[in-house]
């Protein structure tokens, strides 16, 4: 269900699925040179389960924009952002700024707070007593289509 969209960010509500799971075999898949298949355990794996710690708190906004490649998140993949989560140096969170959503790691240095893009062409934003801010949540997982 869509919730809102701005110009970087669209967020979604987590839609759980009862009784929903793919198979799971339960071994390590080789990305380097294949190996005789050791004995593995099929199971069942929800993805609700894996991704999502906080339902309540817990949503989803699809990326827009190349201001986060350097850590990996790129346009249009899907972000899980748990709002319970407390926000500290270094973490990827969805900040409001300005009338408008956001994703940066947060830099804190002292009393001030850096949001650091993570693509050279983009500045460091430095938030200051005039902006209208509020982090709104921390980035918990990146979904990537493939």
């Amino acid at each position: 269900m869509l919730l809102h969209k701005s110009k970087n960010l669209t967020f979604f509500n987590p839609k759980t699925l009862s009784n929903s799971g793919a198979t799971l075999f339960n071994m390590g898949i080789s990305a380097g040179f294949p190996s005789p298949a050791d004995d593995f355990e099929e199971q069942q794996l929800s993805l609700d389960k894996e991704l999502i710690k906080n339902k309540e708190a817990t949503f989803f906004a699809r990326v827009s924009g190349q201001s986060m490649i350097g850590a990996g998140l790129d346009d249009n993949d899907l972000l899980v952002i748990d709002r319970s989560l407390e926000p500290s140096h270094d973490k990827i969170a969805v900040c409001f700024l300005d009338g408008e959503f956001t994703v940066k790691r947060l830099r804190v240095d002292g009393d001030y707070i850096w949001l650091q893009p993570e693509n050279n062409n983009y500045k460091p934003i430095l938030i200051t007593e005039e902006n209208n801010f509020v982090i709104w949540g921390i980035v918990t997982n990146v979904i990537k289509k493939v």
